[in-house]
């Protein structure tokens, strides 16, 4: 090829391709239509050069020229301040307002299985008796109880508490890559553990006092795992039934959703550890306690719901504008 007779036969296109991406919002319908037929023009010529040159600059001016028009074509990318927004005003809601079903379902059961556990517990001295002496559970029910939330500095006892709840909820968000059919073992390993020790605290005449610790962040704590566990299950279903679109279409809609939804439980559970941290231990009085924890709960279901039914209205799924019909292969 010769670069010099090619450039000087297409400069002229390459000028006014400038142009007009430099101008993309002041044109007219006319003007519009030659910016797609010049960007088209263009990446063909930076094809041909590449494929026949090694002049590295006219590359690389044609590059940026192809760039530009692509941008001015399809479009430049929304700001990453109305990404964000969208995020927490859509994304996250509306698809956590479409799995209140899910999340509604592992709630109950596991407030159940937690329920059957404790009365169990509670009412059984063997059982109570296979657990540990009744020195050791003495020692938990009078101390090691109360004293787990106030035996570390509130900073690192936050970050710690994060950390741990952090990992069951993503245990749940995991498990959705084999179609969540681990969860509901989670759940219930979990569920059976905050049985036993209700158990062990009711039937030592201490049920209230449990409550008035395990209430202020548990409310929202336990929320972000029901939420995790629901849309992890719900990514399975949808495998197994999924309606009148194509399986691979349904899979990669659930599977967006899924990480929507965790880096939504990522700030759940921030406000829980905090919560936790700082609230659990204090010297408020326990309905104060209790209140905060109720508020922090209320807060979270009015903004799913407000935000969701809204973004649900509309038809919104919240998924991805550019988004590809099916699961990304090698």
């Amino acid at each position: 090829m010769d670069v010099d007779a090619f450039v000087l036969a297409h400069r002229g296109t390459w000028d006014r391709l400038e142009y007009l991406t430099k101008h993309r919002r002041r044109l007219s319908g006319a003007e519009a239509d030659e910016l797609v037929d010049l960007y088209q023009r263009v990446s063909t010529h930076l094809s041909m050069v590449r494929s026949s040159s090694n002049d590295s600059v006219l590359i690389g001016r044609l590059s940026t020229l192809v760039a530009r028009g692509r941008a001015a074509v399809t479009g430049a990318h929304a700001p990453l301040s109305r990404e964000f927004v969208r995020f927490w005003t859509v994304s996250f809601p509306v698809v956590a307002y479409r799995a209140w079903r899910w999340w509604l379902g592992s709630a109950l059961v596991f407030l159940l299985i937690a329920a059957l556990f404790a009365v169990w517990v509670a009412n059984n001295p063997d059982v109570q008796a296979a657990i540990g002496t009744p020195e050791s559970i003495r020692q938990i029910v009078d101390h090691d109880f109360e004293s787990y939330y106030s035996d570390h500095p509130a900073g690192l006892f936050a970050l710690q508490v994060w950390v741990n709840n952090a990992w069951i909820a993503v245990q749940c968000i995991a498990y959705a890559i084999v179609l969540g059919l681990p969860i509901p073992f989670v759940l219930y390993s979990n569920a059976a553990n905050v049985g036993v020790m209700a158990g062990l605290m009711f039937g030592a005449g201490k049920g209230g006092f449990m409550l008035g610790l395990l209430m202020p962040h548990g409310l929202l704590e336990l929320t972000a795992v029901f939420l995790a566990a629901g849309v992890g299950m719900r990514l399975g279903w949808s495998v197994i039934a999924p309606g009148d679109r194509p399986r691979g279409q349904v899979l990669a809609e659930q599977g967006r959703a899924v990480v929507a939804v965790a880096a939504g439980l990522v700030v759940m559970l921030l406000v829980a550890g905090l919560i936790e941290a700082l609230v659990t231990p204090s010297p408020l009085p326990t309905w104060a306690r209790i209140g905060i924890g109720v508020i922090a709960e209320g807060a979270f279901l009015y903004y799913i719901i407000y935000f969701g039914r809204r973004a649900d209205a509309v038809g919104d799924a919240g998924d991805l504008a550019d988004a590809p019909d099916v699961v990304p292969t090698a």
